[in-house]
Order: structure tokens, then C-alpha cells, then sequence
């Protein structure tokens, strides 16, 4: 009878999961493992890196964009083969890989094009077609256009790379120390590299410490989008150490620590989720929705399972 029951469940659930599929044909929900390697695992040390698929599995998202490669390869604790089983065995896929290098600096271009041919060819591996490129470390204001100017150049021609094998590329804006931080800086990017090559791939929690005009961006440059970060956050500065699951402290008053707890699970911060699945709908908006928190007050899996339903319940239903 139990086994009669099981299989009734298992039949149900996958018919509720097809279902389900198809009101998603534009959208493929994903986490950055950024969660887990800067708060819940030690520096040092094979990564459970399964238990991290389990959670991302069972809270309902369909895939990770994989951190801190290349170095990260060596610290999972299985091969390229063994990661593409264990990947199939749970129906989950990389969606993107977090990439970047002193794109400002042309001694350096050489080197950064020789890496990006290697991620690229890791991303064809798993079946993905887009790269995010971070941007250099920020310099006085005085120097800012000049240095955004050279890494402009350089993202051209980036996206010419990428494109040989079939992958597109597009800058993450990020809100602690780099050169691409702010509105005038997000849309100087945009101004100085052809759309044609190189795109957009924001991130709203990074727009939101940096006072950007969120949906002002999105309704603008929505059509330069290739892949992007949706967080919910609402500013809280660290009066306390902040004690993370890895056993590293942010102590009272850091920069860090008033980051991560200004990331908020989908409904409980100041970003206008559902205005930007709008404006992304009448884009016409194709691809990956990446949820790039980088602290979980209880545990990811608690705050992954609360993000879904928030998706479930008042994102899917506004794009279908």
C-alpha cells in the first residue's frame, strides 16, 4: 500500500511539475553559489558541493551560476564528469559562470582574453550560453572615464571572443569598490559598448545600495539584457558582529557585514519586483532570472524555499 501511495505522489508531483513548466517558456529560474561560498562553507577544504545542488533542486530553481572559477574546480571534490551526473541525476544546469579581470589596464588584455576563451569553452561543456563579466576595481573620479573608456574598448572585443563560441556577454554592475557602481556609470558602459557585442546583466541589489533608478534602468535598457540578478533590499546598516555559518565574523560596523543584511528575501525588501517583471515582459525578456543573495538570516534552503513561493505566487503569474 505505502508503495502504491509513493508511486501515486511521484505521479502527481511530476504531472503538477509539468504542468508548472509551461507556464515558465521565457524564464529559467537560477542561484548563484555565492550564498554558500561566502557564508556557509570554510576557505579551505573540499565543498559539500552536492548538498548545495540538493537545496537548489528541492527549493524549485533550475540551476546555479557557478563562483569563483577556475579556483573552485579544485575544492568541489569531483571531476568535470562526475559534476555533469550529478547536475543530470537532479535536472539542474550551470547557468552562467561569474567572470572578470583589469579590463581597463591593456597590459592585461591578453591574459583576460586567454581566460575568457577557457570559460567559454567550460560553458559550451554544460550548455550555457552567457558569461558575466564583472568589472575592474574602481580608481579615483578623477581618472573614472578614461579608465571605463579602455575597459569599454576592451568589452568589444571581449564580446567578439565570446562570440566565437557561440556565448554572449554583458556586465554585472556591483556596488562595493568596482569601476561600474553607479546609474551615470552603468549607462557611460552602455554608451560606449556596442550593443551589437556586448550587453547588460545588472544586478538590483547592487542597483539599489548605489541609488540607481531601478526601474527607470530596466525600462530604458531592457533590450540590452542577456541575464540578470533579481534581489530584493532594504538598507540595514550592521550595529552587531555578524557571526556566518563558516565561522568568520563581520565585525560591528563593516562595509560587508551591512551588505549582507541588506540582501532580503523576495517580498521583505524596498525593490519593486513585480514593476520589473513587467517592464521585462514587454521586453520580451528570454533567459535566466538569477537570485544572487549573499546572506540567509535562517539558512539558504529557508530563504530559497521563501524566495520561490514568492516567485510562484507573484512573479510567474505577471510573466507567463
Amino acid at each position: 500500500m505505502l508503495s502504491a501511495i509513493a508511486a501515486l505522489l511521484t505521479a502527481s508531483r511530476e504531472r503538477a511539475e509539468a504542468l508548472f513548466a509551461v507556464t515558465r517558456p521565457n524564464i529559467k529560474w537560477c542561484v548563484s553559489s555565492f550564498l554558500w561560498t561566502s557564508t556557509q562553507w570554510p576557505d579551505t577544504g573540499t565543498l559539500p558541493y552536492t548538498e548545495m545542488l540538493d537545496v537548489i533542486r528541492d527549493t524549485g530553481f533550475e540551476g546555479f551560476r557557478l563562483t569563483g572559477w577556475p579556483a573552485v574546480l579544485n575544492r568541489i571534490g569531483m571531476d568535470l564528469l562526475q559534476l555533469e551526473k550529478e547536475l543530470s541525476k537532479r535536472g539542474l544546469r550551470i547557468a552562467t559562470l561569474s567572470f572578470g579581470g583589469p579590463a581597463d589596464d591593456p597590459s592585461k588584455h591578453a591574459e583576460i582574453e586567454k581566460s575568457a576563451r577557457e570559460a567559454c569553452q567550460f560553458l559550451n561543456r554544460f550548455g550555457a550560453t552567457e558569461l558575466v563579466t564583472f568589472s575592474p576595481r574602481r580608481v579615483n573620479k578623477v581618472l573614472e572615464r578614461e579608465h571605463i573608456r579602455r575597459a569599454c574598448l576592451f568589452y568589444n572585443r571581449l564580446g567578439d571572443v565570446c562570440a566565437e563560441y557561440g556565448i554572449r556577454t554583458g556586465l554585472h554592475n556591483h556596488s562595493q569598490g568596482q569601476l561600474i557602481e553607479t546609474q551615470d556609470e552603468i549607462e557611460l558602459m552602455l554608451k560606449l559598448t556596442d550593443p551589437a557585442k556586448f550587453h547588460w546583466c545588472p544586478d538590483t541589489v547592487h542597483l539599489y545600495i548605489a541609488n540607481c533608478d531601478i526601474l527607470g534602468l530596466f525600462r530604458k535598457y531592457a533590450h540590452r539584457l542577456i541575464f540578470f540578478d533579481l534581489v530584493d533590499a532594504k538598507y540595514q546598516y550592521q550595529e552587531r558582529d555578524l557571526r556566518l555559518a563558516n565561522g568568520s565574523v563581520e565585525k560591528a560596523g563593516s562595509q560587508n557585514g551591512t551588505f549582507m543584511l541588506s540582501n532580503r528575501d523576495y517580498g521583505d525588501g524596498e525593490v519593486n519586483l513585480q514593476g520589473i517583471m513587467q517592464l521585462i515582459k514587454a521586453a520580451n525578456y528570454k533567459g535566466w532570472i538569477n537570485l544572487d543573495l549573499h546572506y540567509a538570516p535562517i539558512s539558504p534552503r529557508t530563504s530559497l524555499e521563501r524566495c520561490m513561493k514568492y516567485v510562484r505566487e507573484k512573479l510567474d503569474p505577471i510573466y507567463r
